[in-house]
């Protein structure tokens, strides 16, 4: 009796949950990247998200089938497919969850139609419903770029897709909760959400993280292609006039009224680059050449490991102290790349820490080196339960 009056008076702290360490799987990746289920350092991960199924006539589909359903890995030739190789993967590893990510950026131009009205809306859930039943996933991630504006060229978007999105979410939660009843388990609903404050303004961020487990936040390309000088992919911390940065993004959720544990800070393992249009002492700032130099897969990109092994050893490597950021600049080349090592990984599982913020994410699990050095970082530095 004591200790229960004991409590009344002094309740104990609540419980904090463990942080989570979310990797994105591209289908795409078994092709050219040569990156198969079974390359997945899932020991490193509590959460994987498979990017992407699609939005076909309003119902969430697979993306490419023989990827998905048939393909064969010679190490695991009883399971065919991704989905099902997926279920090998997590009877190793029973701690990781699986999601089906939806949509991506080539993929969301029927979100504005799926979002449109209630019986859209409730079409699309029990779609997403059926597919995660199916393919034995964990939940749902929903990755609309973006609502009202912005996004692929040609993708149809209104003004009411703000209030629309998330009344998308909320059907998703409800169906999913109800799902999850019948089938005893626990589904997540989580979001792939954008860091720059335009694309934040389209959304109801408050409303959203009602049915939310977590955002997904796409704290990258803060800086790109589409820039007419040199900048910063991630930086942490505003650089000089340069005031784009990862914390004020987050900060952009956290003054909405987002909980920290409902943010999880997403990570590239890949750097942008462009070439300077005139030489330059370090590149940074500077005009550049509206023709982006070849990537690792495509224009102005870089792959970590292709950077650390082919690129970086031809350049120098300078670094924003305050912002926390490194970039590669190679004179004779005039080559400039931003991108994240170790270090300024480090600096962020930091961030995310003094923050206690729900975790970490990257885009893309291909992209990391033969050691998953950048992985290691984070999941040795939220110390992975």
């Amino acid at each position: 009796m004591r200790w229960c009056l004991l409590m009344l008076f002094f309740p104990l702290p609540a419980v904090a949950a463990d942080p989570v360490i979310v990797g994105y799987f591209t289908e795409w990746g078994v092709y050219d990247h040569h990156f198969q289920i079974a390359d997945i350092p899932a020991a490193k991960l509590t959460h994987l998200n498979y990017a992407f199924a699609k939005v076909e006539k309003g119902e969430v589909a697979v993306t490419d089938k023989f990827a998905a359903l048939e393909k064969i890995d010679p190490r695991d030739k009883e399971a065919k497919g991704n989905f099902q190789q997926l279920r090998q993967l997590k009877k190793k590893h029973p701690h990781l969850k699986t999601l089906i990510s939806v949509g991506g950026w080539t993929l969301s131009g029927s979100f504005s139609d799926t979002a449109l009205t209630a019986e859209s809306r409730a079409t699309f859930a029990a779609s997403c419903v059926r597919f995660i039943r199916e393919h034995g996933f964990d939940g749902a991630d929903i990755d609309w770029e973006f609502p009202v504006a912005g996004g692929l060229a040609g993708n149809k978007n209104r003004p009411e897709d703000k209030k629309n999105y998330t009344l998308l979410l909320a059907e998703l939660r409800k169906q999913l909760d109800v799902a999850a009843k019948t089938d005893n388990t626990k589904y997540l609903l989580t979001i792939a959400a954008p860091s720059g404050s335009d694309t934040i303004a389209h959304m109801d961020i408050p409303a959203m993280a009602e049915h939310l487990d977590w955002f997904n936040l796409m704290a990258y390309d803060l800086a790109g292609g589409w820039d007419t000088q040199t900048g910063l992919l991630a930086n942490l911390y505003p650089v000089g006039d340069y005031k784009r940065s990862v914390a004020g993004a987050v900060q952009a959720y956290l003054k909405a009224g987002v909980a920290p544990e409902k943010i999880v800070l997403g990570v590239p393992f890949y750097g942008r680059g462009w070439t300077v249009a005139k030489p330059s002492a370090n590149g940074f700032g500077e005009k550049v050449d509206p023709k982006q130099p070849k990537g690792t897969w495509e224009l102005g990109m870089w792959d970590y490991k292709d950077l650390t092994k082919n690129v970086i050893p031809k350049g120098k490597v300078f670094r924003a102290e305050k912002g926390k950021a490194p970039w590669l600049y190679n004179a004779d080349s005039r080559l400039f790349i931003s991108y994240d090592d170790t270090d300024s990984m480090k600096e962020k599982v930091g961030y995310v820490t003094a923050q206690k913020l729900r975790g970490m994410m990257c885009w893309e699990l291909s992209g990391d080196d033969p050691a998953n050095s950048l992985l290691e970082v984070i999941s040795a530095g939220l110390g992975k339960k």
